[in-house]
């Protein structure tokens, strides 16, 4: 399985648009656009996952660069995301 990151989306590509992008590489498992918490409104980005290493490689070589909605994609592997430390905003450690 291939984790594959899509940056600088145009705000109005669906998973749809992008899924038929990747498609004609190889089978595309899941498509997802990240969104903003609050508003909703996509954040410009997503995640891609292939089911085939190969097939995701090639994906990433052809579409890195390419025009979507007007914008060029920067395409490449997925980084696993960072662990986080729960620090919860610096409350409770300080004794009053």
């Amino acid at each position: 399985m291939k984790n594959i990151y899509v940056g600088n989306l145009s705000f109005d590509a669906t998973e749809e648009s992008v899924r038929a992008l990747f498609e004609a590489y190889g089978t595309v498992s899941r498509v997802n656009i990240v969104t903003d918490r609050d508003t909703g409104q996509p954040r410009g980005f997503g995640f891609v996952e292939m089911a085939n290493d190969g097939e995701g490689e090639k994906a990433i070589a052809a579409v890195n660069g390419t025009e979507l909605g007007g914008r060029a994609l920067n395409v490449n592997e997925a980084r696993p995301k960072a662990e986080r430390s729960g620090g919860g905003g610096g409350f409770g450690r300080k004794r009053w």
